[in-house]
């Protein structure tokens, strides 16, 4: 079976910035990313929608009907009331979650914003967040907003992910390193 996330992933980056260039034309690219963010809340919290959005079986007038009676209720309109009914119409709901995440990532972009994928062994504390924030914008040298896991397996330290870029100081990991190191000598 063909792998389609790619072709999910160019379609929705190029609805993303269609939508992202009006929003910016009209000073309304916060009420949009808060609308998108309300509806993609509505796909997540209901397996009905999800199936509605993900399965070829609906036609597009089952999926147009849908989409307008689910943003009239829930006092979507203007801009992106609009855009998804076009995205509805072209067949493109699928990719609603993705353009939804490709739109955010392009407002945080243009406002010099980056995300920090962080794994903890146990939870941090507020201090250390905004220690680790600090840090990492000084070395970015640009607002960073952490999206932090805590993964248990990882025994201590973190690992902080900020696009391709990876620092992996976890007490695994360096336990791992260690073992290699030694088998080598033995």
């Amino acid at each position: 079976m063909a792998d389609n996330s790619h072709q999910i992933s160019g379609v929705a980056e190029r609805y993303a910035s269609s939508l992202y260039e009006l929003a910016a034309e009209t000073k309304s690219v916060d009420a949009v990313a808060k609308d998108l963010n309300q509806f993609q809340a509505m796909i997540d919290g209901s397996p009905d929608l999800q199936r509605l959005v993900t399965s070829p079986v609906f036609s597009a007038e089952d999926q147009s009907r849908a989409i307008m009676a689910l943003i009239d209720k829930a006092g979507i309109s203007g801009l992106v009331g609009n855009f998804l009914k076009v995205v509805a119409s072209n067949r493109r709901v699928f990719a609603v979650p993705a353009i939804v995440q490709s739109y955010n990532e392009t407002v945080a972009r243009e406002r010099g914003e980056v995300t920090a994928d962080v794994k903890t062994a146990h939870a941090l504390s507020a201090a250390q967040e905004k220690e680790l924030k600090a840090a990492l914008s000084g070395v970015t040298g640009k607002t960073v907003t952490l999206n932090v896991t805590v993964d248990a397996s990882l025994l201590g330290g973190l690992i902080v992910k900020i696009g391709s870029r990876q620092v992996d100081t976890s007490l695994r990991t360096k336990l791992s390193t260690l073992k290699h190191a030694l088998k080598e000598v033995g």
